[in-house]
């Protein structure tokens, strides 16, 4: 057994080499210049075809002194940042530890670091998450620590932050969301900026009511905290009661039409794939390359202004006023998004109406019913000239409206009650399994009550158009896409392989509910009669709402092996936290305004169309 004397001795060796080596790193950290703005790439995005779409990664940011940003705000950003910011040494060893375990272990890295932590990594140092980004994170900060005095740091801070908006620094945060220079800000909007400082992705109250709900909380608990750590009285925090909404997004002008909602669309897919952050995307640098074809998304915008412009007043028309149009067009083949029609201009109506979950689907979600009843091996009909079984109707039959009324005919003929019956005895729930299968969100899904199979839940028309496409791809779903390849510095990131075709229902139930959206599609919009447009010779597969629906909205889905194109109508006034009536748009005769998403459907199909 070694000697007490031997162990204290090696222990005290140890001790004394870790500090020396500590104390020679940290002499030899020098801190250096601070990154340069004006080098900041921007990330591009690409055209299916290759060129570019556009460029953005212009740095918004300005700088102002400590002196200008009022003391509420410096509170609220401390208080819910870094309390014992005044006191510590510039780092949190535990923090640091727990993230350099969490990127050993491929974890995600969250939180722990000090204010002058974050100072050191917006202004030195890369947003690398690695073991070696963090160390050196670890020696700059106490460097900075010791040699720049609190104030100091703290104006970096508040400089350098990313606060979502495109956003850097509190005085571009303040004209993003507020529109007011940083020393105007009030205690309560204070209290909002240093929410959104935890991630605008989840927290900017504008993206989503989620989002709202989220910022709610988290802005009342920043004014809270305040009180906990004596930086406001109670008496004070009594004042503030009423949520500080701010402005809506404003998109650059770079962004004006359809393009905004396409680089939204594409960051949000490459969010989920590859764990990208917003403030990634924003620091510049990526490739980013879309399935849009730039062809499509022109023509698809005009078809939406060609058929609202011909069928809409809404300077003489109240019913025509606050309508918008949502469309997305998916190629079947392998579900890439290949256009969307998200509102009238990316940088005057921000909410992307091809992507919003929020319209009710009506009568557009009953194949998916009828589908259900299929799988369950229970949907029976009868033959106008007897027998039962499902009824293969083809543009050629004749009788249709004198058939007695079963699945097939009811989704023809948009007749409710025996798809509210056919739910009942299927199972609400197994009807929700197979259109979540098919490709609907889940988080779009209403309650399973009766009127669920009458179409109640809101997929958006991105979603809607690809699941239609399990009708013709026999049965197999594919997940939809939009972005085929993200490149920064010549590497590919990785987690964009192509979606895999899974299995939603049978070949079998695809065919018949198929046939009887071919009805649909040739009582709706006919057939091509240029025999030489040969993909055009047969009626689309098709989904609509009709007159029998009373939901606030209008759909019209129309496919063929080329393409899926959803298209819905709906009216929403900004103040206003429901959907508004359709009743009357268009005039007395548009049946709640079904009439105009197959115009417009008809009209995107013939400006698409590759000649003959």
């Amino acid at each position: 057994m070694p000697s007490w004397k031997l162990v204290s001795g090696l222990f005290l060796l140890f001790v004394g080499s870790i500090v020396g080596l500590f104390t020679a790193i940290y002499i030899q950290v020098e801190i250096p210049n601070p990154h340069d703005s004006a080098r900041r790439q921007a990330t591009v995005y690409y055209w299916a075809d290759g060129s570019r779409m556009v460029s953005v990664g212009d740095v918004n940011r300005q700088d102002v002194r400590l002196s200008q940003v009022p003391r509420s705000v410096q509170r609220a950003v401390i208080a819910a940042e870094n309390a014992d910011f005044y006191s510590d040494s510039g780092v949190s060893v535990t923090g640091i530890g727990r993230a350099a375990v969490n990127i050993v272990k491929g974890k995600e890295t969250q939180g722990g670091s000090t204010i002058t932590q974050q100072y050191v990594k917006n202004t030195y140092l890369s947003q690398d998450q690695t073991v070696q980004r963090k160390v050196k994170e670890l020696f700059l900060s106490l460097k900075v620590s010791n040699q720049r005095p609190k104030t100091e740091v703290l104006e970096g801070y508040l400089n350098t932050s990313w606060f979502g908006r495109d956003a850097y620094g509190i005085q571009a945060a303040s004209y993003a969301y507020y529109g007011i220079p940083a020393k105007e800000l009030d205690p309560a909007q204070a209290a909002l900026l240093a929410t959104v400082l935890k991630g605008a992705e989840s927290f900017d109250p504008s993206l989503s009511a989620a989002n709202h709900e989220r910022a709610e909380d988290r802005w009342s608990w920043v004014l809270d905290r305040q009180v906990e750590t004596g930086a406001m009285s109670a008496e004070e925090r009594a004042k503030y009661t009423k949520f500080p909404e701010p402005k809506p997004p404003v998109k650059p002008t770079s962004q004006a039409g359809q393009i905004g909602y396409l680089v939204d669309l594409a960051n949000k897919y490459v969010r989920g794939r590859s764990g990208l952050t917003g403030k990634d995307l924003a620091g510049g640098g990526y490739r980013i390359h879309t399935t849009f074809d730039k062809a499509k998304v022109f023509a698809l915008t005009k078809a939406v202004e060609k058929v609202s412009g011909e069928n809409l007043d809404p300077k003489k028309r109240a019913d025509d006023r606050h309508v918008q149009v949502g469309a997305a067009s998916v190629r079947p083949e392998d579900g890439a998004i290949v256009a969307v029609y998200g509102g009238s201009d990316a940088i005057e109506h921000f909410s992307n109406n091809a992507d919003t979950s929020g319209v009710p689907a009506a009568s557009a979600f009953k194949p998916f019913v009828y589908a259900a009843a299929l799988e369950q091996g229970i949907a029976e009909g009868e033959r106008s000239g007897g027998g039962t079984g499902p009824v293969p109707l083809t543009p050629s039959s004749e009788g249709v409206p004198s058939m007695l009324m079963s699945l097939h005919a009811s989704l023809v003929e948009s007749d409710h009650t025996p798809f509210v019956e056919t739910g009942k005895k299927v199972g609400l729930n197994n009807v929700k399994k197979i259109a979540v299968a098919s490709g609907l969100r889940e988080e779009s899904m209403a309650k399973l009550e009766p009127t669920f199979s009458i179409g109640t839940s809101t997929p958006s028309a991105v979603r809607l158009a690809s699941a239609y496409t399990t009708f013709i791809n026999e049965g197999q779903a594919t997940e939809p896409y939009s972005v085929t390849k993200v490149e920064r510095d010549g590497v590919a990131v990785e987690g964009f392989e192509l979606p895999q075709k899974h299995r939603a229902m049978s070949s079998e139930t695809a065919s018949i509910v198929g046939s009887a959206l071919r009805q649909v599609g040739w009582t709706t919009v006919g057939a091509s009669k240029d025999p030489e447009g040969l993909r055009h010779y047969f009626p689309p597969w098709a989904g609509k709402t009709g007159p029998n629906d009373r939901m606030k909205s209008a759909w019209f889905i129309g496919m063929n092996e080329e393409l899926s194109t959803s298209i819905t109508m709906f009216r929403t006034k900004p103040d206003v936290p429901h959907l508004l009536p359709m009743q009357g748009v268009g005039g007395d005769d548009s049946e709640r305004g079904s009439a105009f998403p197959p115009l417009i459907w008809a009209a995107y199909e013939q400006m698409a169309a590759p000649p003959p």
